[in-house]
């Protein structure tokens, strides 16, 4: 297990050698997640560590998927959605053309359902979704759409809690153990590369989601997050946050209005 000024040391010398600034992330779950991967790896010694994190960029990269990558699943916390459904996606419905922002997507199960709750409300065909993340390795995994057939039973009773009435099956092509989601889905996403801590806003959103990807920053980089996101969506337009996530402590709350129950806020002013 690496210590504390181990961790600093680190930090450091990534910032140092690939200019990735690691600096703002809460540093209980920096170091779990670095541990994980230091035992994975089989190293004992920390400096034969670090000195490969420093002159191997196939490492380094490695090391970067590895700690970055967010645990997802389709339509999690179904009552978030059946929110969206009901309440948010009607009010969208008047713009002549919607685009959101899925920021920290992984590896794309929540832009897929954003996709199929479009699709169910006739606004799949006037919507563009830019899903980004840090992490190379799980965007080429969501571009392919492709996820685990066992998985399926749990994501369609997501669904239907969503307040899903189609047949769940009818989204994807089940093909020996994997399941691959429609192309009419995919079609209306953009896959980029984002980094939140060190990259600035690159359009203008009427509905921006980053959930649960802020309780790994400190309470700088969450002010520094809030403000970008502040600056990328339109007014009236819609901010979701994961549950044990706030906009209360980054930005005056007058210019935003929570939805009653659950972590979304409209921009007011």
């Amino acid at each position: 297990m690496i210590e504390d000024i181990e961790l600093e040391t680190l930090i450091n010398d990534i910032y140092e050698y690939y200019g990735f600034d690691f600096g703002s992330y809460s540093r209980a779950s920096l170091k779990r997640r670095v541990n994980r991967l230091y035992q994975l790896d089989g190293f004992t010694n920390f400096y034969e560590f670090l000195s490969k994190v420093r002159y191997d960029s196939d490492y380094y990269k490695r090391m970067i998927d590895e700690i970055t990558v967010n645990v997802t699943e389709m339509f999690r916390d179904p009552h978030f959605y059946k929110i969206v459904r009901t309440e948010i996606l009607p009010l969208l419905a008047t713009k002549p053309f919607i685009r959101l922002w899925h920021a920290g997507c992984s590896t794309g199960e929540e832009v897929y359902s954003m996709a199929i709750l479009l699709k169910e409300a006739n606004l799949l065909h006037k919507s563009l979704i830019y899903a980004t993340d840090i992490n190379s390795k799980v965007l080429e995994t969501a571009k392919k759409g492709i996820f685990p057939l066992r998985m399926m039973k749990e994501y369609s009773e997501n669904y239907r809690e969503s307040g899903g009435q189609e047949d769940f099956s009818s989204y994807y092509i089940a093909n020996y153990g994997i399941a691959k989601f429609d192309d009419e889905l995919a079609s209306k996403m953009v896959f980029s590369q984002h980094n939140l801590v060190s990259d600035n806003s690159f359009n203008e959103f009427d509905f921006i989601l980053c959930r649960n990807v802020l309780i790994y920053f400190d309470n700088d980089l969450q002010k520094r997050v809030i403000n970008l996101f502040d600056e990328s969506l339109a007014t009236l337009g819609f901010l979701a946050l994961g549950t044990k996530e706030t906009i209360k402590y980054s930005i005056s709350t007058t210019k935003y209005k929570q939805l009653e129950k659950e972590k979304v806020w409209r921009k007011v002013r």
